[in-house]
């Protein structure tokens, strides 16, 4: 799951970022609206976290650009302006949810969590593939019916592979789905990452390698 921060102010923006990271979010921050659209046009995200009143590109018209260019990002737009004409204003420009400032961020994590579930196609709460379950809600896997502990990224890389129904995922998208912009193409974080993941999944084996094109889930 990847998010993009869009918040001018840099001490909200970097709390923001540290703490979905921390709840393994691939998160990715633009200080103003012109940054926000020129990452939303080169990447692909599953919720976009707006500030309503950024410089060089309002907020607005952020959000105007992103429903018009059929962005299946959900947008969750935050504000200093809570009453109700403002909300309404927003769900007006195409915003999913509203969340005036200050809140609390557990609040807005349950928020940008509920809005993942809905991006295209929509997700259940609780993906399944053969014997096993993750549960995105409480970011939770099992597999046949026995608890596996994934560090953060092993859970995103999991995440990704379930959700593709068996198809090829290339290390690539891995990479863009899970990690954010500032990991480096070049690097092995994916291999390194998907051994920990085969390890811990166990036997029989239910990730499969194809040289040259990326992973896939194959169970039976």
């Amino acid at each position: 799951m990847r998010v993009l921060v869009a918040e001018d102010e840099d001490v909200m923006a970097d709390a923001l970022a540290r703490g979905l990271r921390r709840a393994g979010y691939a998160t990715d921050v633009a200080c103003d609206g012109g940054t926000a659209l020129e990452l939303a046009g080169l990447n692909r995200y599953d919720v976009v976290l707006l500030d309503r009143d950024l410089p060089v590109v309002h907020g607005d018209d952020v959000c105007r650009a992103l429903v018009a260019a059929g962005s299946a990002a959900r947008i969750l737009m935050l504000t200093a302006a809570g009453g109700l004409d403002q909300k309404v204003d927003g769900f007006a420009l195409g915003a999913d949810d509203y969340l005036a400032k200050p809140f609390a961020f557990a609040e807005l994590l349950a928020r940008v969590q509920a809005l993942a579930r809905r991006t295209a196609p929509a997700q259940p709460p609780v993906l399944a593939a053969g014997d096993l379950r993750v549960d995105v809600a409480r970011r939770t896997a099992t597999r046949a019916d026995r608890p596996v502990d994934l560090t953060l990224k092993e859970y995103g890389v999991l995440v990704e592979l379930v959700r593709s129904g068996g198809a090829v995922v290339s290390a690539e998208d891995l990479l863009q789905r899970v990690w954010d912009e500032n990991a480096d193409p070049f690097t092995n974080a994916v291999r390194v990452t998907m051994v920990g993941l085969r390890r811990k999944l166990g036997d029989p084996p239910v990730i499969e390698t194809l040289r040259g094109s990326g992973y896939r889930l194959v169970v039976r």
